[in-house]
């Protein structure tokens, strides 16, 4: 858009039309949150790497360590050939855990110090009790929040050129490892969703509470490591362009994504409405995590579900602007999750979603296919199914209350038991930015089973683990997935049969009714 609306206007972003008003952002508004950012956690970062010495940073360039780590694993690769025991490759990055280090460290610093008080003061605008309600509202419409999360907070918030540069830095959103990254962030959710003492400081820390931390510091580690490697080749990242890595208004994009984005955009598009008292807890809940993020929740952009659907409908006008990396990183995700447990979807049915979520002109930009009728009908019965689901078991308050007991207990044992063979996300630095290292390129197919194993348990590889379907519930309808999957497909083809032939029943006991009356 050339000119900045005025108020009362109406607007529209690939597809989506809203009014713009004064707690709309221009531009010009915008462009100070790319050149400022956590200052805090990066200084408490550096401070860190004195105590345990990062390897990443060292006295040597970024660039000397890439090729030298290069030549190493070449020499030992050489030297152990001969040896049958020696051929597993073996992982030299140290892995640090930043939080324990924070903990341990930060009454010895005063920048530490200053990061500890930060995350353990509770702001004014804090209420528990709301927080602990946000956290019911993400189980009660479980199945469409991991659905809009996938489809469109994540694979359409690649239509943002900026921040798909960015990813594409770390190396960590190739077909063959996205998965591993999806399921690493969804644990992130359900940590933050788990109950109120899980997101809540105090003497033993919850898990919620811990990896909103890690993730804080990790993005830090991201940061300075991309800042490090644009020093060495300005063409590696342009900060003038692109801000910096990470930055305020990338962080606010994030937590609009997991919030507003999904309430006023994913859910409605699937039929879902929240009641407003629904949308403020949920709100909330992701306030704070942005707090403990270093994220600005301010009252300016935060406050209110109107100032943040306003903050989301102006990262949509002016962010969204889909690049070739934007389109590859979002058919990697589809590739990362094509016939792939616990719903072995196809390809053409996963793109049915993304085009069902994000509309028509976003979904052309990413250069996501659009497949058949067929597959969209199935969407659409996926959505009819969440919506009867939803609306019934909220107006019933015991089933409500059950529901949300057995979504909490079945998407963490999925997501951490069955998917990532009980291997908790550590959050930590594994997706190393390197000169030369991107990925831009499309991935033809899902991973192996060989690569899942070494992306879980690292190179040295694991104790394999049959992997199951969602719950204990074999989607697989037999061994179909082997050859292709579309088991989600096939369910939803059950489905439509299954409620076909009671539709017929029903008419003939009528039929038969009219019939006998007459």
């Amino acid at each position: 858009m050339a000119s900045t609306p005025k108020d009362g206007e109406r607007c529209a972003a690939y597809g989506f039309k809203f009014t713009w008003t004064p707690d709309h952002l221009t531009p010009e508004q915008m462009r100070p949150y790319m050149f400022s950012y956590d200052v805090l956690a990066t200084e408490a970062l550096d401070v860190l790497d004195h105590a345990d010495p990062d390897p990443v940073k060292g006295n040597i360039s970024a660039a000397k360590q890439d090729r030298q780590a290069q030549t190493q694993g070449q020499d030992q690769q050489t030297s152990q050939s001969g040896n049958p025991d020696n051929n597993k490759p073996k992982s030299s990055h140290h892995k640090r855990d930043l939080f324990t280090l924070l903990q341990t460290h930060h009454h010895e610093n005063e920048t530490l110090s200053s990061l500890w008080s930060q995350i353990h003061t509770i702001p004014e605008w804090v209420d528990w009790a709301q927080i602990a309600r946000g956290q019911l509202v993400f189980y009660r419409y479980a199945l469409p929040f991991v659905i809009s999360l996938t489809f469109q907070s994540l694979l359409g918030g690649m239509g943002s050129s900026r921040v798909s540069h960015t990813l594409s830095k770390t190396g960590g959103f190739s077909g063959k490892i996205t998965r591993k990254r999806l399921l690493d962030t969804f644990q992130h959710v359900l940590d933050v969703t788990r109950d109120l003492d899980s997101i809540k400081p105090g003497p033993h820390n919850g898990k919620g509470f811990v990896s909103s931390v890690k993730v804080r510091l990790l993005h830090a580690s991201v940061r300075r490591r991309i800042l490090l490697l644009a020093k060495e080749d300005a063409s590696y990242y342009n900060v003038e362009s692109n801000g910096i890595p990470i930055n305020d208004l990338d962080s606010m994009a994030t937590i609009i994504a997991f919030s507003a984005t999904v309430v006023f955009l994913g859910f409605p598009r699937q039929g879902i409405f929240l009641r407003r008292q629904e949308i403020q807890d949920y709100l909330a809940l992701w306030r704070w995590v942005g707090y403990l993020m270093g994220t600005p929740v301010d009252e300016q952009h935060f406050s209110s579900p109107e100032k943040a659907k306003a903050l989301m409908e102006s990262l949509g006008l002016y962010e969204i602007d889909p690049s070739p990396t934007s389109a590859a990183l979002a058919n990697n995700i589809i590739t990362g999750l094509q016939n792939q447990p616990p719903t072995f979807a196809s390809r053409d049915f996963l793109q049915a979603q993304a085009h069902w979520l994000n509309g028509r002109e976003l979904a052309t930009a990413l250069k996501i296919p659009k497949p058949g009728l067929y597959y969209f009908v199935l969407v659409g019965l996926q959505c009819a199914l969440f919506m009867g689901f939803a609306y019934v078991r909220r107006a019933v308050p015991c089933l409500d209350e059950r529901n949300i007991c057995r979504m909490r207990r079945l998407l963490r044992k999925e997501a951490v038991m069955n998917q990532c063979r009980g291997v908790e996300a550590s959050h930590g630095f594994k997706y190393l930015p390197r000169l030369g290292k991107d990925t831009v390129q499309v991935q033809d197919g899902p991973p192996s089973e060989e690569e899942e194993v070494r992306d879980l348990f690292g190179a040295a590889g694991g104790r394999k683990k049959k992997r199951r379907g969602f719950g204990e519930m074999d989607w697989s309808f037999g061994n179909d997935h082997d050859h292709g999957g579309g088991a989600a497909e096939r369910f939803w083809l059950v489905v439509v049969l299954g409620v076909s032939a009671a539709l017929g029943g029903v008419g003939l006991w009528l039929g038969r009714g009219l019939v006998v009356g007459v």
